[in-house]
């Protein structure tokens, strides 16, 4: 794929050599140097027929492009010399020149050959008007005019050789994290599993197990201290395996919309993990992106917990102008973007396929420094009204 384009323009090459045979031929002009024009041209398709099968047969090298690029502006020039005043026939040429390369990407040679054309035909007719005293007088006007177009030209075609390299070079970062993303997904689901295992073994299946030992105790020796205990451990079982499904699927999203559910999961961090969370929330209602930024709220604060070392979190949801705004805020060690694309390489992806979900859906993550210390996430997605809701 690398060489594909520099490959089209060695077909592209051979057609513009046919097209000057051509315009020669129907423009019949009389040129300064017949002969010498003849064996240039010849020499220009026999050389340019070698190097595509050269371009072919090889494997791309790092001069390919500004080697035939320098060939191609030497052998227009040398027609050009040795036709003399009948250069204006071979204007048109020196337009194709520069879009030839466009779709290389490359605007250092898109501009260079488009200058190097540009005053080049000037300098030809310069060449031929030497012999005069008054030099401006034996070049028409009309060169000038023709300069000046060809420049528009290399600055134009320079212009779109550089925003068309931009846009493949972003295309490929997005094709690239894509592919990363998409590799690392394929073992998110086991990472998953392991960790819900871990929380219902930490919490739910120990105190399950202190019941059991409860029970066998209340059966040789009951009394009510007993029994309070074994209720106790039953509610805070009851306790840790609502909190865990909530997390998974939050009935309160669907039940009472975005803004319950937002403030459940702020006192549910807090009471987990011992941060405050200070809430600000609106009633926002229940935005077709609900479980998006539901998401985006409970990533977050997720990872307030394990990299911020955070003391304090401020929670803000606000709906309005066609917008959902989330802003998370901490108090910690603050966090770099530029870390994501590393952290996804080491199979860290929450972040890094949040940021993808909230683009796809039309909406921005920002991130910055906290003056004082910490980071504040904002997080805005379209406000559309959820159509599957009755």
């Amino acid at each position: 794929m690398a060489a594909e384009p520099l490959l089209i323009r060695s077909f592209l090459r051979l057609i513009l050599i046919a097209l000057i045979a051509l315009l020669v031929h129907y423009s019949r002009v009389a040129h300064h140097n017949s002969s010498a024009f003849d064996v240039i041209l010849v020499c220009y398709a026999v050389g340019a027929v070698v190097w595509l099968v050269y371009v072919l047969t090889q494997p791309r090298r790092w001069w390919f492009g500004w080697a035939s690029t320098s060939v191609d502006v030497v052998m227009v020039l040398a027609l050009c010399i040795a036709s003399g005043p009948a250069t204006i026939s071979l204007y048109p040429i020196f337009f194709l020149l520069p879009i030839s390369v466009a779709f290389l990407d490359n605007p250092v040679i898109t501009g260079g050959l488009g200058l190097s054309a540009s005053f080049g035909y000037l300098l030809v007719w310069v060449l031929y008007a030497a012999g005069d005293d008054a030099v401006d007088d034996r070049i028409p006007a009309l060169v000038y005019v023709q300069v000046g177009c060809l420049l528009w030209l290399t600055a134009a075609i320079t212009a779109l050789s550089f925003t068309l390299g931009r846009r493949r070079a972003k295309v490929r970062m997005l094709l690239d994290g894509r592919h990363r993303l998409m590799a690392e997904l394929m073992r998110a689901d086991e990472r998953n599993d392991r960790s819900l295992s871990e929380q219902l073994h930490d919490g739910p299946l120990q105190n399950l197990l202190a019941a059991r030992l409860d029970l066998d105790e209340l059966r040789e020796h009951p009394t009510s201290e007993g029994f309070d205990r074994l209720d106790g451990a039953l509610r805070d079982t009851v306790a840790a395996l609502r909190s865990t499904v909530s997390t998974l699927h939050p009935q309160v999203l669907a039940q009472v919309g975005l803004s319950a559910a937002v403030g459940q999961l702020a006192v549910q961090h807090d009471q987990r993990w011992g941060i405050p969370v200070h809430t600000d929330i609106d009633e926002v209602g229940r935005p077709a992106a609900s479980a998006l930024v539901y998401r985006a709220a409970r990533e977050l604060l997720n990872n307030v917990h394990k990299h911020a070392r955070a003391t304090r979190v401020d929670l803000a949801l606000h709906g309005g102008q066609g917008e959902i705004v989330l802003r998370v805020a901490d108090n910690g060690v603050g966090f770099d973007p530029q870390i994501l694309e590393r952290r996804v390489g080491e199979g860290h992806i929450g972040l890094a396929s949040l940021v993808v979900a909230v683009e796809a859906a039309g909406g921005t993550m920002d991130f910055r420094r906290r003056d004082g210390g910490g980071t504040v996430v904002t997080v805005t997605v379209p406000d559309q009204p959820d159509i599957a809701e009755p």
